[in-house]
């Protein structure tokens, strides 16, 4: 099978978990990609924080940010696509994170807002810069002058596990999905991964049979479904390697060099 877009998540993906690309794993990306292979980060990030990766591997074409709520052109960052969400649906969830002493943030498609961004923690700032982001103040909704299209929760994994319990028993407006073992996501209902790849895969004419997708969490479900071929790392929940039709080795073995040598460069000599 020959597929002509592949999706790629990021963190524990495509990068290790220091937040490297590995040489090998650059080469075979530009190896696949010079014989007209289309690439697509598809990550939970905002574009400020996946777009330099792209730009690492020497690719152009598209980032599918937030989780599916936005996609944005490498090279020009326009915005191609985006799922606004509701803001004043927020509010219960906010009030909650107050309450409970929860950090959260909002996003719109470039920019990330906290409440007393002058106040956060080392600890928080450490966290936005380790994502190249930098907080700004969040201002009432009002005076929002672009769509908000995520909100995050993040703490420990004990912590959010209980969040994620209580509002798992709420009414949902939003898509709800653990993005990792230290957030929590809230979308727009139709936003995801896989609903934003199937949508890039149609504007570019590819069925989905030719798309390859690798991811290793929860929030990569829907694309590893919708892809013609999807595959798990290995350092991947138990249901996420269920979900996939093969598992690789792990973001810190070069899993996704492997993967696209098996499945792409060696099939391509059959």
């Amino acid at each position: 099978m020959k597929y002509k877009l592949i999706a790629l998540d990021v963190d524990g993906t495509l990068l290790t978990d220091d937040h490297v690309l590995t040489p090998g794993t650059i080469e075979t990306i530009r190896a696949i990609a010079e014989q007209g292979t289309e690439f697509v980060l598809c990550t939970g990030r905002a574009p400020r924080s996946s777009i330099p990766y792209m730009r690492e591997l020497g690719l152009e074409g598209y980032v599918i940010c937030h989780n599916g709520a936005a996609t944005v052109d490498v090279r020009t960052e326009e915005i191609v696509h985006e799922f606004a969400l509701n803001p004043h649906g927020l509010e219960p969830y906010m009030e909650y994170c107050r309450k409970n002493n929860v950090h959260f943030d909002v996003n719109t498609t470039f920019a990330l807002y906290v409440e007393n961004a002058a106040g956060l923690t080392k600890e928080a700032l450490d966290m936005y810069h380790q994502f190249l982001m930098e907080p700004e103040d969040m201002p009432g909704w009002a005076d929002f002058c672009k769509p908000i299209v995520k909100f995050t929760a993040a703490g420990e994994m004990d912590q959010l596990d209980r969040v994620y319990a209580d509002w798992s028993q709420w009414t949902q407006e939003f898509n709800m999905l653990r993005s990792g073992d230290f957030f929590i996501d809230l979308m727009h209902k139709e936003a995801s991964k896989g609903a934003a790849l199937q949508k890039l895969a149609e504007k570019r004419g590819i069925p989905a049979e030719n798309v390859m997708a690798i991811g290793n969490y929860y929030n990569d479900l829907t694309m590893l479904t919708y892809a013609g071929l999807g595959v798990a790392m290995d350092n991947s929940p138990l249901e996420v390697k269920a979900a996939a039709n093969a598992v690789t080795a792990t973001n810190n073995e070069e899993g996704v060099k492997l993967a696209l040598e098996k499945y792409v460069l060696e099939s391509q000599l059959r």
